[in-house]
């Protein structure tokens, strides 16, 4: 087990203290593993309805994350995946409420119902007035409980909202625990997990799953779901998910909802913002009109991968609790969604420039640019090999995504050197991503400058050559020797024009120049880079070329028979 914890009996405690300590609006209740307000009044008399919640710990940043103005009073931690006591929970409720009562907020699970139940039989026998509010929004179980049984998720955050807003309202107790009871009866959830976590006193994960296998309808405690399926596209997951929650829900066209959409924890924003994009789409489609949206992790499983969507129907006053302001140091925002497929016009380019006749050689030209992106493309998987020893690995896949739109170029891209410099340019900045499509565009711009409309002589082509390094060295900041694609570009162009200049033939020039290149490409495996990602692997990287350098000679070789003739 790989956890940045100092022992499994510690994590609790030892996180409330780090969350804490980044929240003003928070304190520890000492000896308890509770979270309370820090501006709770001390004339109890002064308290609004506290409004209490917790659970096993792992769900960060629920509960302790919504404790703050206009949410939670107090969240009480067990340990991870395990009901606090209902000792912990009595504490809470001592410590933030007073005559108005206090309202707990407990999800469906049987330990959190007995504990916090039990506390709550406490307080009243000491004159507290207290309530309880189940949440039991996990439509998954729609065949297998029946709707009082199934357990509490993601959803809960959303009653935390509503119920702090009416708390914060002045709302009596008895008005607090019917709008979250309300809210608690139209939510729906369901989630997806892709993969199990790790409860850190158990030390291994908590089940297992094949490559191309996902867990369908599973809880918050890193437990199995309701059915075992192949791994599908996010698209097909969000259709399933929803598809569920709508038919349980009874959600259909001209109905008012709120969206949540939650990481379980090892889901990174990039695919959250796939999967929100989705459910937008599909509940529009539907005629379904969604008023809030959220997307974040709210109420995780540790670090399991995957997410649940929640529906909360919503009318004006719902949407009221859902706007008001609240200090929680987790609570996302006000969900607002700007309009559907709000995109503005891409700027004009500057207009291209007249076309001109086709100057003699271009065909040849053209056939050996050709020739370069067949190599590309050949090259790709050994390319990429390469750039996965000291970088991400993308090199091969983007030269060949440039290969493809040189191709592309259009007829009138190849009239003459100087318009197809520039055409080539301009199609690698648009194809090629990383560091490789401007390096490169920057290089056949800075080029085209040193040409006319004339037919360059070889002189000429070696002079742009060397130019097109010049741009890639101010452009990167590097030098031969810091392990780039300098290192094999800077001795090429420099034994080109050496050899041109001591008269030898075009086709003498060009081997000197290949291989310049290739010794280059040689010397990069002997080198500690000093730039780019691969610096940041320092020797490690030692006895591997570079992938950039290697890409040089890849375009330089097949070039040589058409400059020979």
């Amino acid at each position: 087990m790989k956890k940045l914890v100092n022992g499994p009996r510690a994590v609790v405690g030892e996180m409330l203290e780090g969350l804490v300590s980044l929240s003003p609006g928070q304190a520890l209740l000492e000896g308890e593993s509770v979270v309370v307000r820090a501006d709770t009044p001390a004339e109890v008399h002064q308290r609004e309805v506290a409004i209490i919640s917790g659970g096993g710990s792992g769900h960060e940043p629920a509960h302790a994350g919504y404790v703050g103005v206009g949410m939670l009073h107090a969240a009480v931690a067990g340990d991870v995946f395990t009901s606090p006591s209902p000792d912990a929970v009595l504490a809470a409720i001592r410590a933030v409420s007073g005559p108005a009562g206090a309202l707990l907020v407990v999800k469906n699970y049987t330990g959190d119902r007995l504990n916090f139940g039990l506390a709550a039989e406490l307080a009243r026998a000491e004159g507290i007035p207290t309530e309880i509010v189940v949440v039991a929004d996990d439509v998954s179980l729609r065949d297998t409980v029946e709707p009082s049984r199934r357990r509490g998720i993601a959803g809960t955050i959303l009653v935390h909202k509503v119920a702090g807003a009416a708390s914060a309202s002045g709302a009596p107790l008895a008005e607090v625990a019917r709008q979250a009871a309300a809210t608690a009866a139209e939510l729906g959830s369901m989630g997806v997990g892709l993969g199990p976590c790790t409860v850190p006193a158990a030390g291994r994960p908590g089940f297992s799953l094949g490559a191309e296998e996902i867990e369908l309808g599973l809880g918050i405690h890193g437990e199995q779901g309701v059915r075992r399926v192949p791994l599908q596209p996010a698209d097909a997951l969000v259709d399933t998910l929803l598809e569920t929650i709508l038919e349980d829900r009874r959600i259909g066209s001209g109905d008012r909802v709120a969206l949540l959409v939650n990481g379980l924890g090892g889901t990174p924003p990039m695919e959250l913002a796939i999967v929100t994009r989705r459910a937008l789409a599909v509940l529009r489609e539907r005629g379904v009109l969604v008023e809030r949206a959220w997307s974040g992790s709210f109420l995780t499983a540790l670090e399991m991968p995957g997410c649940s969507l929640t529906l909360l129907k919503v009318d004006d006053e719902r949407l009221r609790w859902l706007d008001a302001a609240t200090a929680a140091p987790a609570w996302p925002g006000n969900g607002r969604l700007a309009p559907a497929r709000q995109r503005r016009p891409v700027p004009p380019a500057p207009a291209p420039v007249t076309a001109t006749a086709e100057q003699p050689g271009m065909a040849r030209f053209k056939e050996a640019v050709l020739a370069v992106a067949d190599a590309l493309d050949a090259a790709e998987s050994v390319l990429t090999e390469l750039d996965s020893a000291a970088g991400d690995g993308d090199l091969g896949i983007s030269l060949a995504r440039g290969a493809a739109a040189l191709r592309a170029l259009p007829e009138s891209s190849w009239a003459n050197p100087l318009r197809a410099l520039m055409a080539m340019g301009e199609a690698l900045r648009r194809s090629v991503g990383g560091s490789s499509g401007p390096f490169y565009a920057t290089a056949l711009l800075r080029a085209a400058r040193h040409l006319t409309d004339a037919t360059p002589d070889p002189k000429a082509w070696a002079g742009a050559f060397l130019a097109g390094v010049e741009a890639v060295a101010e452009l990167g900041g590097a030098r031969p020797g810091d392990r780039t694609m300098l290192d094999a570009l800077q001795p090429a162009a420099d034994a080109f024009a050496r050899a041109l200049e001591a008269g030898q033939s075009l086709a003498n020039a060009w081997e000197a120049c290949v291989l310049a290149a290739e010794r280059g490409v040689e010397a990069t495996a002997r080198m500690k880079p000093r730039l780019g990602r691969a610096s940041y692997l320092g020797e490690r990287v030692l006895g591997v070329p570079d992938a950039g350098a290697a890409a040089v000679v890849v375009w330089l070789k097949p070039l040589f028979r058409y400059v020979a003739q």
